[in-house]
């Protein structure tokens, strides 16, 4: 080998142990095609930020592969889940954005999702998950009363452990709320639709999920939120579930059914996947929420950033499986 190639090799090598990778996984993603499964139909949330993040994280992965975006809606996103330990493939060219409510249910219910979320490579999550509940124009409640004492609150829903399905539920068999829930919905689009139609009065879900012209025309009215922090772009109206709580049981059993929402957009990969392949992915993550770029169209479409690591992201999972027994005893009537 002539010795100036054999030099510029040894600066490759060099260069590609300095950060921290070995020099076939670097070069693992050159001319691959990355794909992003999405558990839902297009157009929801998580397709949304699944497609934004499907436009700048190849730049940040050695080799820059090709990003695709495939949808995979059924069993409220557990079908992608169980796609990716099944028949995807296992060498870091498939992950997975996934309702996190399913989480929960795999604690609350095991042998129904058969599934053990701290086996999963979690490569991060674009931002906490606030949710809320809202009386869609004149059809829902305004306020928390009106929904205790008022008519029958009529909401949709992909099927049992997604979230929007445990909100409600949570209404109704925690509180005792007057709220029939509807299954079958492949998506919050679908959804969304049936709302403007008055089949449904409006929705628990992401508040980054809610169309915009809905919120500037008045449309929508929050009358409670899952979470305790409230983010600026969250109506006072919204008062967080745990303060109508009446014992600390029913306030750990709250937290338990909505601890899922604090890793609301994750992105996870099966635990097959090479290490060193999951590190690229993490660390292209990571770069990616920096990204001023991704930043600024994420920001144009008002979708929150407000990112967590894979580590830490896989140690709010590890922290809500070990909920007291008597705490998951308590939710199992959400999910039956």
């Amino acid at each position: 080998m002539p010795k100036n190639r054999a030099f510029l090799l040894s600066l490759v090598v060099i260069g590609t142990l300095a950060a921290g990778l070995p020099a076939r996984a670097a070069d693992f993603y050159r001319g691959k095609m990355l794909t992003i499964v999405v558990g839902f139909s297009p157009a929801g949330g998580y397709d949304n930020y699944a497609r934004n993040l499907a436009r700048y994280i190849g730049n940040h992965i050695p080799g820059n592969p090709t990003v695709i975006v495939q949808n995979m809606p059924g069993a409220g996103s557990l079908t992608s889940v169980r796609y990716l330990n099944l028949t995807a493939p296992k060498d870091g060219t498939v992950m997975t954005i996934f309702n996190p409510g399913l989480v929960t249910q795999s604690i609350v219910q095991p042998d129904k999702v058969q599934l053990d979320f701290r086996r999963y490579a979690w490569i991060g999550v674009v931002t906490p998950d606030t949710r809320v509940c809202y009386g869609y124009d004149d059809h829902g409640p305004k306020t928390w009363d009106q929904l205790l004492h008022g008519k029958q609150f009529i909401l949709g829903s992909t099927g049992k452990g997604s979230g929007n399905y445990i909100n409600g539920a949570t209404l109704r068999e925690v509180f005792h709320a007057p709220v029939k829930q509807i299954m079958g919905y492949p998506g919050s689009a679908e959804q969304r639709l049936a709302i403007e139609q008055g089949a449904l009065d409006g929705d628990c879900g992401s508040y980054s999920s809610i169309p915009q012209d809905w919120i500037d025309k008045g449309l929508v009215h929050a009358f409670v939120r899952f979470t305790k922090s409230r983010p600026s772009e969250i109506p006072q109206s919204a008062v967080y579930i745990g303060t109508f709580a009446k014992d600390d049981q029913q306030r750990q059993l709250i937290n338990l059914l909505n601890g899922g929402d604090e890793v609301g957009r994750p992105f996870i990969m099966s635990s097959d996947v090479p290490a060193d392949h999951i590190a690229i992915m993490r660390k292209a993550f990571d770069d990616t929420m920096k990204d001023p770029k991704f930043l600024a169209d994420m920001a144009k479409e008002q979708l929150p950033v407000h990112p967590l690591t894979g580590q830490q992201a896989e140690a709010i999972v590890k922290e809500l499986i070990s909920a007291p027994p008597a705490v998951v005893a308590a939710a199992k009537p959400i999910y039956e």
